[in-house]
C-alpha cells in the first residue's frame, strides 16, 4: 500500500564535529520518503525551484517515489543552514531561507487523493488541514510538528491533532504543547486532545509511544560513530509509516514492530550526513538491525516467588 507524504524537499548545509557539508539533499518529506521507500510506494508532494539539482530527483525516482506531485517552480530551494555540537540532540539554526517553500500551497493531484496512508510532514497546520480536505478517506494519519506552530498557531494545530491517528513529536514540543514539564503528565494531556497515539522521539535516548491505555518504550540503537542527526526524526517516521503500510498491522504489537523499524531507520541514517548512508542501505541489513535490537532488548520473566 502506497503512502501520501507532504512536507518539505530543501538543500542543507550541516556542520558537525565530524565534518561540513554545503547544499546537500534534505527536508523533512525526503529523509521521510526514503526511509518509507524501503518498505512500500511513496508519492511525494512538495516544491522545489530551479535550482533543484537533477542528481536529487533521480535519486528520489531510483526509489521508486513518485514524483507527480513535486512542482518545479521558479525561485531558489528551500535552504537551512545549521551546525551541531558534540551534544548532538539539538541543532543550531544558523540560516532558514524558506524561498519557494514560502508560497507552498499543496495540491494533492486526483490520482494521490485516495491515499490510505498519509503523513503530514512539519509544515504550516493550516496547511496540513488543506491537505486532509484533500484525501479522501485515509486510513491512517500521521503529523509532525515544531515549536515555531506550537506557538504561532495552536488552535489551528490542535485542530488537526484531533484528526490524526499518531502525533510524532519531540521531548521539548511534547511538554511546550501540553504547558507540562514531565513527560508522562505531558503525554496524557495530548492523548486528551483527541489523538489516538502519541510518540515522543527522544533522541540518543530512544523512543516512547502512548495511546491512553498503554505505554511502549524503546531505546535508540547504540552507535559508536554519529555523523549527521539531520533528519533523523523524519527518518524514524518514514519506517514507521512504511512498514504499517506494508504490512496494514494496525494491532498494538504491529504499530510496536513499526516503531522499532522506525528506530532501525534513523539509526542508520545517522551514519552519514545527508542521505548517504540511506543511498548505500540494503535491506538485509535493517532486518539484522531490527533482530538484533530484538536480542538487545529482550528478557525473560520471572517464576512467582
Amino acid at each position: 500500500m502506497s503512502i501520501l507524504v507532504v512536507g518539505s524537499v530543501a538543500l542543507d548545509s550541516v556542520e558537525t564535529p565530524f565534518g561540513k557539508r554545503e547544499r546537500v539533499l534534505g527536508g523533512s518529506a525526503t529523509y521521510f520518503s526514503t526511509s518509507a521507500s524501503f518498505f512500500t510506494d511513496v508519492n511525494l508532494v512538495a516544491v522545489v525551484g530551479e535550482d533543484f539539482p537533477e542528481e536529487h530527483t533521480k535519486f528520489l525516482s531510483s526509489r521508486n517515489i513518485d514524483l507527480n506531485g513535486l512542482s518545479r517552480v521558479p525561485g531558489e530551494t528551500f535552504h537551512w543552514k545549521g551546525r551541531y555540537g558534540y551534544d548532538l540532540n539539538e541543532a543550531q539554526t544558523l540560516e532558514t531561507h524558506l524561498n519557494v517553500f514560502e508560497t507552498f500551497r499543496p495540491v494533492i493531484p486526483a490520482a494521490y487523493a485516495d491515499a490510505e496512508y498519509l503523513i503530514l510532514a512539519n509544515i504550516d497546520p493550516e496547511l496540513q488541514m488543506e491537505v486532509l480536505n484533500q484525501v479522501k478517506n485515509p486510513k491512517v494519519v500521521a503529523c509532525d510538528t515544531m515549536n515555531f506552530w506550537i506557538s504561532s498557531k495552536p488552535e489551528a494545530l490542535k485542530e488537526v491533532i484531533r484528526k490524526v491517528d499518531f502525533l510524532i513529536i519531540n521531548e521539548g514540543e511534547a511538554r511546550q504543547l501540553s504547558g507540562e514539564s514531565n513527560l508522562i503528565r505531558a503525554a496524557r494531556s495530548i492523548i486528551a486532545m483527541g489523538v489516538k497515539n502519541l510518540i515522543v522521539k527522544r533522541g540518543e535516548y530512544g523512543v516512547l509511544m502512548f495511546n491512553g491505555h498503554s505505554l511502549f518504550a524503546a531505546p535508540a540503537y547504540p552507535l559508536e560513530e554519529v555523523f549527521d542527526p539531520t533528519g533523523a526524526g523524519d527518518t524514524f517516521a518514514g519506517g514507521f509509516m512504511g512498514y504499517l503500510a506494508n504490512t496494514g498491522n494496525l494491532t498494538d504489537e504491529g504499530v510496536r514492530q513499526a516503531v522499532i523499524f522506525g528506530s532501525v531507520m534513523a539509526s542508520f541514517n545517522v551514519e552519514a550526513f545527508s542521505l548517504d548512508r540511506l543511498k548505500s542501505l540494503t535491506y538485509p541489513e535493517i532486518e539484522a538491525r531490527y533482530r538484533t535490537f530484538k536480542q538487545m532488548t529482550h528478557f525473560e520473566g520471572v517464576n512467582e516467588l
